[in-house]
Formats: structure tokens, C-alpha cells, sequence
């Protein structure tokens, strides 16, 4: 930072001229106030005394007074050719002290959670170029209030990434653009609820933030179970809408065979209801073609939802619903009041990064980098957990490790934290009446090769400890 912008910190100080203080005193008091409060920290810039002086109306002399006896006190740092900078001093208000619950907690060595993707080699220096080039080809229009469905340049990049990619029929009149996936289901679940329809259905199990984020839209979420051929579509019955991930289901890890997408299509045709997709993981399969999306079976009765959050970055927060006639104008309405819109200059740049295909590339090489990683997992498991049955297709960011019964599920989370492994259960994710298998969800996606043997040799030491306090 150039010694002119340091220069021009911003300061919240006034003087009072018909005050009987003098304006230097008032400044040193309102100065000394403010750091002895913390509301100035340790190590903040204050501005020049030409800024200040300038800012305040007053004469240089007067903040060089002020600055000095500040400095004398212990309060500022006074710097040859550089700004005042506020020392480290004892608080008027002493920091509260850490919660129990901080207090000698366990430290996370292995995240094997099932959710979280690689950000090491998100690319930063090509996203960075596509922000640039966004702007400087930005108009007037793109950086005041776009369209609540978002800017229509990604719009059409993004019908064009989902037609040839996931074999999704998206025009870019029906799509919107979201924070996220989950942003996606809480507007969907709004609109559906304004219409009267609250019944949603949803694979038994499935990621517990989905029913969450359902439930406090106005759905009330029905489990549905799964079995290795995905969702019963058969046991469809009294509700409007069903939520899926047929490409890789979340969390047993199968594929939604091809009977059961069409049984599914069929429900929606012959009773109205709605089935919304989420993508989830479509993008990362490892010893098998892709299967095209359920949308292209159906677009007039198919939601479907996708997102960056694992294939870039969680931080990006972007994302898209393809919606058929029945819902676009009312989920763009209630877009258009949840307050929560994506940031026009990072839409823009996502359209510049799939125009010139870096999503394609940046894609294709984490499809590498996580099958490789799985494969180093599951030999692992293997050596360590022979007994155990690991289940779930080669796709996605996690394995499914079965277990004999949902006291060591249980015993088997809590003993991994407690050495310092983070994974989670399926019974996280269950809704009422899931009786099937207990499983701990081992994931392989922030974790890299190298170290996966030695999370995985922990894991197994606790899965173990666990065993035997059970018994």
C-alpha cells in the first residue's frame, strides 16, 4: 500500500468548537477513549497528521500535539515517514474468557467429512483474469440492478454448460441464478408452499440441511426410502414434490437406476407434483460413463438444481435452478424479495470462466485428482477395516464404510473426533423411519493422497476403540 493511501485512513473524531476544552484535549481524549476501548486495536494505522489536520479543519500543530502526548503515554507509536500506529495496551474491557466448550477440545488433524471439496487447487490466477476481463468489459447496466434471475450473459452460458454437459433442455428464460443449491430448494419450497403444496418428499436419507432448509420454508418432509437402485419411486404417495439426487445419491452413494427415473417421471405426469434434482456430485465419476440429467426426461415437471459449491469452491457461491413453466415466475418472485441475490461482478466473471472453458478443464482435472485419491482410500480401508463392507458407485467426494449396528455408528463418531478425525454417520442424515444400514461417510475430497493412509489408519483405530467399548 503506497504511503499516500495509508495517509488517508478514515477516522470517526469530531471537534466542538464552543466547547470551553480545547480542540487539541478533545482530540486526545476522543483518541485515548477510543483505544482503551478497543474500539481503535492494536496495530491499526491512524491518518497522517496533514489528513487528519485537513479532515478536521484545524491546524497541523494541533494533531502533532495531540499525537505526541498520546505517544508519550504509551498510546500511539510514532513512526519516522510512516503513520501513528496504535500500540498493544491493557483494555478497559477484559476479553471474556473461552467457553467450556473451546477449552481443551480435541484438535482436528483428518477432515473425512463427506461435503467438503479440494480448494488448494481452485484456480485463482484464471479466475482472477476473468474478473478483469469482466470488468473492463462490463457496461453501466451490468453494475447497477440487473434482472432478480440474474445477469442473462450467464444465463446463457449456463444453458449452454448444463445442454451439452448434463443433457439438461435449458433455456435461459428458466433459469435463475442462486447462491447456491441449497438457496435454490429454500425458493423453491417457499413457492411451492405460498401454492398450497407442502408435502415434500425426500430420499431416506439424505442431507439433513436439505429437510432443514424445507421444513423452515413451510414443507413438511416425508422420508422416502432408497435401496441400491435409488429412490422407491413406487412408494411414492400424498405429496407434492420429491427432492433427488440421482446421479449419486447423498449420502448411501448409489445411482438412480433407469427404471426408477422413469417410474419417477411418471409420478410427476400423471399427479402434477413436482420432482426437484439436485445434481449433486454428477460431475465426478470415475469408472463410468455420465448419465445425463432427469431434467431432460421431463423438463416440464423437473426443478433442476446445481451449483460451484463442489466443483470450484464453496466461497463462490453460485449457483442455478432450471425450472419448468409451473414454477419459474413464482420462484423468480420470491428471488426477487429474499434479499439475497448473487453479486453481479462475480456472475459475470463465472460466464467469462465457462466461455472460454476453464470450467471444463478445471473439471476434468479434478475428476483425476479425486479418483486418485479414492482409490488410495479404499485400499486403505481395506488393509486397516478388512471386516467392514465399503459400499457406494466410484463417483463423488466419499465412501460409505458399513458398520454392524447404529451403537457403534454412534460410538464410532464420537471416538473418531476424539482422535482428531472428523467424519460423519449416515443416521446424521436420516429422517424418521430410516431402517436401513448404519455407515460412517468417509470422505476423501480436502484430503490429500499422501495423507489419506495415516486418517485412515486413525479412523480405524477408533472405529475399533469404539468396538470394544461397546462390547
Amino acid at each position: 500500500m503506497s504511503p499516500r493511501q495509508l495517509q488517508a485512513r478514515e477516522l470517526l473524531v469530531g471537534v466542538d468548537r464552543s466547547h470551553d476544552l480545547p480542540v487539541g484535549r478533545q482530540l486526545e481524549d476522543q483518541l485515548r477513549t477510543a483505544i482503551r476501548s478497543g474500539a481503535l486495536s492494536a496495530g491499526s494505522d491512524l491518518p497522517s497528521t496533514r489528513a487528519l489536520a485537513e479532515d478536521l479543519g484545524v491546524s497541523r500543530g494541533v494533531v502533532v500535539r495531540a499525537y505526541a502526548q498520546l505517544a508519550a503515554a504509551g498510546y500511539l507509536h510514532l513512526r519516522q515517514g510512516a503513520n501513528p500506529r496504535v500500540r498493544d495496551i491493557p483494555r478497559t474491557q477484559p476479553a471474556p474468557d473461552p467457553a467450556p466448550s473451546e477449552t481443551g477440545a480435541t484438535k482436528i488433524r483428518y477432515d473425512l467429512r463427506a461435503h467438503q471439496p479440494e480448494v488448494a487447487t481452485f484456480p485463482r490466477q484464471l479466475w482472477l483474469r476473468c474478473v478483469r476481463d469482466a470488468l473492463a468489459g462490463a457496461t453501466n447496466a451490468d453494475l447497477g440492478y440487473v434482472d432478480e434471475r440474474g445477469i442473462r450473459r450467464l444465463r446463457i452460458e449456463v444453458a449452454d454448460y448444463l445442454g451439452r454437459a448434463r443433457g439438461v433442455v435449458a433455456d435461459p428464460d428458466s433459469i435463475v441464478v442462486t447462491a447456491g443449491a441449497t438457496h435454490a430448494l429454500s425458493l423453491i419450497s417457499r413457492a411451492l408452499a405460498r401454492s398450497g403444496s407442502t408435502r415434500m418428499a425426500f430420499e431416506n436419507p439424505s442431507h439433513q440441511m436439505l429437510h432443514t432448509v424445507a421444513e423452515r420454508a413451510g414443507q413438511t418432509p416425508v422420508g422416502i426410502p432408497v435401496d441400491e437402485k435409488g429412490l422407491r419411486s413406487d412408494m411414492l404417495a400424498d405429496v407434492d414434490s420429491v427432492v433427488v439426487s440421482p446421479a449419486h445419491q447423498f449420502p448411501t452413494g448409489v445411482a438412480l437406476a433407469a427404471d426408477r427415473r422413469a417410474a419417477l417421471v411418471g409420478w410427476a405426469r400423471r399427479t402434477g407434483g413436482f420432482v426437484l434434482e439436485d445434481d449433486y456430485d454428477a460431475e465426478f465419476r470415475y469408472d463410468r460413463g455420465p448419465i445425463g440429467a432427469v431434467q431432460g426426461l421431463s423438463p416440464e415437471h423437473v426443478a433442476y438444481i446445481g451449483s460451484t459449491g463442489k466443483t470450484l469452491a464453496p466461497a463462490i457461491r453460485l449457483g442455478w435452478a432450471v425450472l419448468p413453466p409451473g414454477l419459474l415466475d413464482e420462484v423468480a418472485a420470491e428471488l426477487s424479495t429474499s434479499m439475497l441475490h448473487v453479486a453481479g461482478i462475480d456472475q459475470l466473471a463465472f460466464a467469462e470462466f465457462l466461455r472460454r472453458g476453464e470450467f471444463d478443464r478445471h473439471l476434468r482435472r479434478m475428476r483425476t485428482i479425486y479418483r486418485a485419491r479414492r482409490d488410495v482410500l479404499v485400499d486403505a480401508l481395506a488393509k486397516h477395516l478388512p471386516d467392514l463392507f465399503v459400499s457406494g458407485i466410484a463417483a463423488g467426494l466419499h465412501v460409505v464404510v458399513e458398520l454392524p449396528s447404529r451403537e457403534l455408528e454412534t460410538a464410532a463418531v464420537e471416538q473418531a473426533r476424539s482422535a482428531g478425525v472428523l467424519v460423519q454417520s449416515i443416521s446424521q442424515h436420516a429422517l424418521p423411519g430410516y431402517d436401513g444400514p448404519p455407515g460412517l461417510l468417509v470422505g476423501y475430497g480436502c484430503v490429500p493422497e499422501p495423507t489419506l493412509p495415516h486418517a485412515v489408519e486413525r479412523l480405524a483405530l477408533a472405529i475399533h476403540a469404539a468396538a470394544r467399548r461397546a462390547a
